[in-house]
């Protein structure tokens, strides 16, 4: 029997980060889904997951597991193929290491994934936005960074974990303000930035101190932001813009909308894909092509443009209720 617990070591230490070159961001991710794995395991061999066995770590338990995280804990189909997606990485990097677990491991890669539906993106219009950015006191230490970080992730459409990693030094005022972000998949991109979010910047740094924290935006305590803690800035503010802009009500803004109406905003300026690509930093451009699916924009214009068939004209009379009913009769 071979123990998991050294070989999820190597796994997350050396093959993950060294060799592959993942982000920390995966990292963590596949972090996490082993962990939910081994506690359904321990729970299911009345042991601790440190002493579970790789051996036990068959087909089986893992559709268990995956049907756990969809039916107890509300994970939707795309989750659930994230965490299946992990479970299939260790596995193949276990082939090499263990050689006898071969066909364990071709039973876990044959579990197909679920078929899930692309739904259209949610994006903010521009009055919506402008809201939620007049929404921070700025006349506070803390209203001065939420404005400065909630308008920098709008205007640069930075997914949540690249805005909380963001580094002081990834910030450039001359000669022209910009930021560098290193992105999914280690891609490094550089982005202008608007003059108002860099003003906004600019005054956050004149009040966060000297603190240690490498990264931009820290919290009170002077520790790094956090993903979850700019989610509860973000529906904070979004209940307060509410009250002086009634469409949000009932919106359901996420750190991904604030992103979605960046995008959407770059489009709809410029009317190419590719710009918005380069911009979010997408892998795939099939990724991009959510926001031409998202724009009512383009169908518009494209019926407008379209020539539509000559039909016939016809005057449709409508007949006499008496003679109606007689015709019923007599039928």
């Amino acid at each position: 029997m071979t123990p998991i617990a050294p070989h999820i070591t190597d796994f997350l230490r050396q093959r993950l980060p060294v060799e592959r070159g993942a982000s920390p961001n995966t990292c963590e991710s596949y972090a996490y889904t082993y962990q939910l794995l081994f506690e359904f395991a321990s729970q299911r061999f009345k042991v601790t997951p440190s002493k579970l066995f790789l051996e036990q770590l068959d087909a089986s338990l893992v559709m268990d597991f995956l049907s756990y995280i969809e039916s107890q804990r509300g994970n939707s189909p795309r989750t659930r193929n994230i965490r299946l997606a992990a479970i299939k990485s260790f596995m193949r990097f276990m082939e090499h290491r263990v050689p006898s677990v071969l066909d364990q491991s071709l039973r876990i890669l044959a579990i197909p994934a679920k078929k899930t539906d692309t739904p259209l993106i949610s994006y903010l219009t521009k009055t919506e936005m402008e809201a939620i950015l007049n929404a921070p006191d700025i006349r506070t230490r803390s209203g001065i960074r939420d404005r400065a970080m909630l308008h920098l992730g709008f205007a640069t459409g930075l997914r949540v974990s690249e805005l909380t990693g963001l580094l002081l030094n990834a910030v450039t005022f001359q000669p022209t303000p910009m930021i560098s972000v290193m992105g999914k998949g280690r891609k490094q991109r550089s982005l202008p930035l608007w003059k108002q979010t860099a003003s906004d910047i600019r005054a956050w740094l004149a009040v966060r101190g000297n603190v240690s924290t490498p990264e931009l935006f820290v919290n009170a305590r002077g520790e790094s932001m956090t993903r979850v803690g700019f989610a509860y800035l973000l529906d904070k503010y979004v209940r307060v813009a509410t009250q002086i802009c009634p469409s949000l009500n009932g919106k359901n803004v996420t750190p991904h909308v604030l992103r979605h109406t960046c995008g959407m905003m770059i489009y709809q300026a410029t009317g190419d894909l590719r710009k918005v690509s380069l911009w979010l930093g997408h892998a795939f451009m099939q990724t991009t092509e959510m926001y031409l699916h998202a724009d009512p924009m383009e169908k518009i214009e494209a019926i407008e443009g379209a020539l539509p068939p000559t039909l016939r004209p016809g005057k449709f009379t409508v007949p006499d209720k008496l003679i109606a009913s007689l015709h019923g009769k007599v039928l």
